[in-house]
């Protein structure tokens, strides 16, 4: 019996005798199935042939990959917290490297996942750390791979440790959430949720970003107003150096008054 992984979204799917017949993430609209035809893997394959990558993303931040590229090319972030290390969001790849390297860092105490498309294999990093994965309630019907550690949560905010603070989003998934980090300021870490754009000065929101499909002006200003109580400087994004150093809380509000103009009509 394996846990099969997507290969096109990097999603880790229930232990099952054969692969499933096809992905729930990938062939709904806001992800794609691969045109030459739905794909997949598992985590001891992956092991032989990738390798995890680590890269500093900023103070107290490293981000971890997969090389090569599985799924849509998630990188997590590893968040030195004052009462241990939080992964946020997460790879389909756990290779004895990193975690030999993660536990001489002191462990992990918590997961904390954005959005679907970076569950990937979430429950193997939970059981090799002895940690939680935190997922909102309404990213329930998304979870491929059901499982103990899985401890979802609901309401608007949820402080699962202290400075660590997980915001309800909603937009892009309906359970799409946003991690708030007390120190030096303050950070927030947005997932897809605020995307970060290529000028490093500006963010976006999408139903899909794949297929192109926006948001209505109205859940542009659900998510920034999710937001607005927290202060914060720094914002880390969804991609390597997706990362914008100062002045993350008002590049937020210009971002959203900008779109929904945009959408409304508003904007030349």
């Amino acid at each position: 019996m394996e846990c099969y992984i997507c290969t096109e979204c990097g999603t880790q799917h229930a232990e099952s005798g054969r692969h499933p017949d096809s992905c729930k993430i990938c062939t709904e609209e806001r992800q794609f199935v691969n045109p030459q035809g739905q794909k997949w893997t598992t985590h001891g394959s992956l092991k032989r042939w990738s390798r995890n990558t680590v890269h500093s993303q900023g103070a107290g931040v490293i981000g971890i990959g997969v090389d090569p590229k599985i799924g849509i090319g998630q990188r997590a972030l590893l968040v030195r917290g004052a009462e241990g290390n939080v992964l946020w969001d997460c790879v389909p790849l756990l290779d004895d490297g990193i975690a030999e390297f993660i536990h001489a860092l002191g462990g992990l105490r918590a997961i904390a996942v954005s959005h679907p498309h970076f569950h990937t294999s979430m429950v193997d990093w939970a059981h090799s750390f002895g940690c939680s994965v935190y997922i909102h309630s309404a990213n329930r019907p998304w979870v491929m791979r059901p499982d103990a550690s899985i401890r979802f949560w609901d309401g608007e905010t949820m402080e699962f440790m202290r400075g660590m603070t997980l915001i309800h989003c909603g937009g892009h998934f309906p359970g799409s959430a946003v991690l708030h980090h007390n120190r030096d300021g303050g950070e927030i870490f947005t997932g897809d949720t605020l995307y970060v754009n290529p000028d490093h000065h500006s963010v976006t929101m999408m139903f899909p970003f794949p297929n192109h499909i926006p948001v209505s002006a109205a859940k542009v200003r659900q998510i920034a107003g999710a937001v607005e109580p927290f202060e914060f400087r720094r914002l880390y994004g969804q991609w390597w150096d997706a990362v914008i150093s100062d002045g993350g809380k008002e590049v937020v509000r210009h971002s959203a008054e900008r779109y929904a103009a945009a959408i409304e009509g508003k904007y030349d």
